[in-house]
């Protein structure tokens, strides 16, 4: 049954997953800028799905809710949930090497694979 999953998991792909891959491809042709960007952009996703999968509640999308949102996450999954969005936020605000920018994207990284474990543990519950 494990494997059915992990072919289904492979062929499922949500912004987060989508924008990492662009900001990977962006930052191995040198555009920090850009790539940068679509860290930020890939972690903002993935704070969303998440936020959708614990059922927290949303009216609209802005700063002031994304943090809240953040820290309503931490509560479930650590405190690595705000390190990952600092290392996000720094990525979208200030201009940075490429090895600092690589260093971030590791912890994007682990927050998307969060979001990609609970869409699998989604995926495993309905079937």
């Amino acid at each position: 049954m494990e494997y059915k999953y992990t072919i289904m998991l492979e062929k499922i792909r949500l912004a987060h997953d989508v924008y990492f891959e662009e900001a990977d491809e962006l930052l191995s042709r040198g555009d920090l800028v850009q790539a940068s960007e679509k860290y930020y952009k890939a972690a903002e996703e993935a704070i969303k799905y998440l936020t959708y999968v614990n059922s927290i509640k949303v009216e609209k999308w802005d700063l002031k809710t994304i943090n809240s949102a953040v820290y309503e996450l931490s509560k479930k999954y650590g405190d690595f949930v705000l390190e990952a969005w600092k290392s996000a936020v720094a990525l979208d605000t200030v201009n940075l090497s490429k090895d600092l920018i690589t260093h971030l994207r590791e912890d994007i990284k682990k927050l998307i694979e969060i979001a990609d474990r609970e869409l699998y543990n989604q995926l495993a519950k309905r079937s």
